[in-house]
């Protein structure tokens, strides 16, 4: 049981708000050293999975030209420019955003990511769109559009990259089902997942859809409330 106190100390990290990184690091070195392993072969073990894996850090050289970019006014010139288009809306933004998402993820192109997209971009617009229909966003409405932003996201990134047949997680379903000895092929579960793609797009266009009927219930009894005064 001792061997476990590393999942401990990631929890209490985790539950404290301490550094990630730092409590990830703390929690390996605690365990190796428990389980009998000398500090410098607990080094060469973690120095070896980030040579193996330093491919995954590659989106931190993003970051900075995101950062540069919306100083110099990507989020402003984005919103400028879906204000630019007549008949536009919030949830025909994110409704668009998705599909793009989607398809994206069932060819396997890195295309989006909140920092990337969500952030500097979509988000940006789908706000744009709502100030083209209800001229003033308050607060409240501003934080249920980062929502549906990020949702969109995450619903056109989930269910459409295991369209794609060597994703990672087709083959980690796969993994799974041959050792419950359930003989699949990666073609099979992608197959599989191509119904459930469209079904989680047309259930993110209702969701846009009732989110425009929200936004604009909100708009007309904010009007209403200006007018009893």
């Amino acid at each position: 049981m001792l061997k476990l106190i590393g999942v401990l100390i990631i929890l209490i990290g985790f539950i404290k708000k301490y550094n990630t990184i730092a409590v990830v690091l703390v929690a390996g070195i605690v365990t190796g050293l428990v389980g009998g392993l000398g500090f410098i072969e607990i080094l060469n073990i973690i120095g070896s999975a980030f040579v193996k894996t330093r491919y995954m850090t590659l989106f931190l050289l993003t970051l900075p030209a995101i950062g540069v970019l919306e100083r110099y006014g990507l989020r402003e010139r984005a919103s400028t420019l879906i204000k630019s288009i007549k008949s536009v809306t919030t949830g025909k933004v994110l409704t668009v955003y998705t599909l793009a998402r989607e398809i994206a993820a069932a060819f396997s192109l890195r295309l989006g990511g909140h920092v990337q997209f969500i952030r500097p971009l979509v988000h940006p617009m789908a706000h744009g769109a709502a100030e083209i229909n209800f001229s003033k966003v308050d607060e409240k409405e501003e934080d249920i559009i980062k929502g549906y932003s990020a949702a969109a996201e995450n619903i056109g990134n989930f269910f459409g990259q295991n369209v794609f047949v060597a994703s990672g997680g087709v083959l980690l379903v796969v993994g799974t089902l041959e050792e419950l000895g359930i003989k699949v092929t990666p073609l099979n579960v992608s197959k599989s997942a191509i119904p459930i793609a469209i079904i989680a797009f047309i259930y993110a266009v209702i969701q846009n859809y009732m989110l425009d009927k929200r936004l604009e219930r909100k708009s007309h009894t904010k009007t209403i409330k200006m007018e009893g005064k």
